[in-house]
């Protein structure tokens, strides 16, 4: 039977399995049940199974209806007991279970330190605490930051492998608490990552042993190597961490600049080691090894040499989720052609996806994966219809088309996702992608072929010269293709449900071009009355909005007025002027409120001021002022205190009827803890926001 007449569900078996792992992933994670549940409904789950088997082909036959229920029970109990197991806080030897603020604790370094602006950052794995000096065996990560002044060659010391005795409380991580900011909380214990603490000279000390993975070791060390060739022959800061970043993943060179002109022109992806990048590299090992295959004896040995060189570089590229679904989807592919089977593309990322989420159920939440996933998806289902869009007999102009082609199709199921985490859309994407794609295809074979001859001085550093051009070229056009007006749509906010309609319209809206189907026409139109209702709400929600927002930025004054669809801004004109604090701490939450960015902004930095906003009496201090004694004590709502002003507390509550005290990142921490003792004995309330997040008061 022709594999293009078997039903899609027999043709993508994986699939039916798929799909109620990711359900028990998620509804552990959002609606954690006790374990002994979940073991319960896998027993049935098999115990069902075995029944189904011994009983009779016409008793099957009448159960047909739910002879899926055992398979769901299995795979749902299983996604979410790998999620409980993946989840560090589960595990009895989490050392969090029982640290204690006066413990020491022993740490391996996993990574040599990388420097930052202030500090060197390096993670680690929790081996033992000290308690009482007595050691407990103990598992877990934390983030390491040590002060870069640090006295003769203590840091130069330090590197993969060491072990060292912190003497300093760790702190947990949190989140800036900021409306629609980063949940880095998440995102760090997703790696197993709980606690961080920062390091000076006299707050940890390191021991003579090590310990190193033979594994790791190799690949940092050809790491090192392959970095040390690319910063050897290729010319120029910018290129070079660019060329780093393409080949093996290494970011930390990249110009933040040069990042976001990649991000906002659509084309950040060819930075990230993805799927096009195993591609170029399946295609270079299959052309090389090719003469095997004409070999009867040896021919097993192609595919094996094919695998193996797919996996050492995604390993050298730090192994992340996107370019181990792609190692994964094209090991399942070389598997298929060797034993001579036809298998479904679908059934592929069926079978990769299940096995990644197997090994880490909390990549679900991975934007690359999600993007990954639907941009291969995408490109199998809707390039051949859009292709077929126009014929082109000419080669040259038929190529071309077919490369912008790939990058529509790529678009139209990443588009829903990429909104939803990013919040903008490129619309010059096709004008980045044609030209972006293809040449950073030829840089990354010609790195490869850099780093194969880099013993020939002479030819590598006529390619490092070539390639540094090549880059010098991307790079200026990207930006130039950036610097276009209306290049960039920017804050977009759809949320989760509006998300899901929009996949929803995009799924009818193809059955019904592409199928003809009247179903998918009806639901496409549902599905997007829907969006437009949920949509209109929130535009209306937006109008009616009155709050004040005080923010959690460390060590500066930020504080948003927000009317309708417009704010005032108050605070460190700093934050006007670095784009990355604006964008990190105050975008995300102007995004969620749907704010226009070309609201008001106060330029009084340094004075104190006091008004009336829909019938709030609202007064903000960051510079010291001495009160009186008035007959009669204004009311206040909320008091604002920033920075480190002179103020007496007391005189003031005399002074003014205080109903809430905010105190803002930017006050010292000694000032804080004392300012908050005199608030509790005058019975004020008082907000820290960098204890517990922003602060936001609806003015309503």
């Amino acid at each position: 039977m022709a594999l293009d007449r078997i039903p899609f569900w027999k043709k993508t078996p994986f699939l039916r399995l798929l799909l109620p792992l990711m359900g028990g992933i998620a509804i552990q994670w959002y609606v954690p049940f006790p374990e002994w549940l979940w073991w319960c409904c896998f027993t049935a789950g098999l115990v069902l199974f075995v029944i189904f088997f011994f009983i009779p082909v016409a008793g099957r036959f009448r159960l047909l209806w739910m002879s899926g229920l055992p398979g769901i029970l299995i795979f749902l109990s299983l996604g979410a007991l790998l999620t409980r197991y993946h989840d560090v806080r589960n595990q009895n030897d989490w050392f969090g279970n029982y640290y204690r603020p006066a413990d020491k604790i022993v740490v391996t370094l996993d990574e040599p330190p990388v420097e930052k602006n202030r500090s060197f950052k390096a993670n680690a794995t929790v081996s033992c605490l000290l308690h009482n000096e007595t050691g407990i065996p103990a598992q877990g990560k934390v983030i390491l930051y040590f002060q870069k002044e640090l006295p003769g060659r203590q840091l130069q010391d330090i590197n993969y492998g060491s072990k060292i005795i912190i003497d300093k409380p760790l702190q947990e991580i949190k989140n800036s608490g900021n409306p629609g900011g980063f949940d880095y909380r998440r995102y760090s214990l997703f790696k197993g990552i709980t606690h961080q603490v920062y390091l000076k000279a006299g707050d940890y000390r390191i021991l003579n042993s090590s310990h190193k993975n033979f594994l790791n070791t190799f690949l940092l060390h050809t790491r090192e190597k392959v970095i040390g060739i690319i910063r050897t022959f290729i010319p120029g800061e910018r290129e070079q961490g660019l060329a780093e970043a393409l080949l093996i993943g290494y970011k930390n060179d990249l110009d933040p600049g040069l990042v976001q002109s990649y991000t906002n022109t659509g084309v950040v992806h060819i930075i990230a080691i993805s799927g096009m990048h195993l591609a170029l590299v399946y295609w270079l090992l299959a052309l090389l090894l090719k003469p095997l295959q004409r070999k009867k004896q040896i021919q097993w040995l192609r595919p094996v040499l094919i695998i193996s060189g797919l996996w050492f570089f995604s390993l050298l590229a730090g192994a992340q989720a996107s370019v181990v679904r792609s190692a994964v989807m094209f090991t399942c592919i070389v598997a298929g052609e060797s034993l001579s089977r036809k298998t479904s593309v679908y059934n592929t990322l069926a079978v990769s996806a299940f096995i990644l989420l197997c090994y880490d159920p909390f990549w679900l939440w991975d934007v690359g994966f999600q993007l990954s996933y639907a941009a291969v998806l995408s490109i199998v289902i809707f390039f051949p219809p859009v292709y077929n869009w126009f014929y082109i007999r000419n080669k040259t102009l038929d190529f071309i088309w077919k490369i912008n082609a790939v990058s529509i199709a790529a678009q139209i199921l990443t588009l829903p996702v990429s909104v939803f985490h990013f919040h903008q859309f490129p619309l010059y994407f096709l004008l980045t992608n044609f030209l972006a794609v293809p040449l950073s295809g030829v840089i990354l074979l010609g790195e490869i072929f850099l780093c194969g001859l880099s013993f020939i001085p002479f030819i590598a550093e006529l390619a490092g010269e070539i390639l540094s051009r090549l880059i010098r070229i991307m790079n200026t056009y990207i930006e130039s293709v950036e610097s276009l007006p209306y290049s960039l749509w920017d804050g977009l906010q759809v949320s989760f449900i509006q998300t899901i309609l929009l996949y929803l319209v995009i799924a009818g809206a193809a059955c019904w071009l592409m199928l003809k189907s009247k179903a998918g026409f009806k639901l496409a139109l549902s599905g997007l009355l829907l969006f437009l209702m949920i949509r209109s709400y929130s535009l209306v929600q937006t109008n009616n909005q009155q709050k004040i927002i005080v923010y959690n930025v460390p060590q500066h004054q930020a504080i948003d007025i927000v009317d309708g669809g417009t704010y005032r801004f108050d605070g460190d004109r700093e934050l006007l002027q670095d784009a990355f604090l604006r964008n990190f701490h105050l975008k995300p939450s102007r995004i969620l409120h749907r704010l226009d960015i070309d609201s008001k902004t106060n330029d009084t930095d340094g004075e104190n001021k006091y008004f009336t906003f829909r019938s709030k009496k609202i007064m903000l201090i960051d510079t010291p002022v001495l009160f009186s004694r008035p007959s009669y004590r204004m009311p206040v709502d909320l008091l604002v205190i920033s920075k480190n002003p002179r103020i007496d507390l007391p005189m003031l509550a005399n002074s003014f009827d205080v109903k809430q005290v905010v105190f803002d990142g930017s006050v010292p921490l000694w000032k804080l803890n004392k300012w908050k003792r005199i608030c509790d004995s005058l019975g004020i309330p008082s907000y820290a926001v960098n204890e517990k997040g922003a602060f936001v008061m609806d003015l309503r």
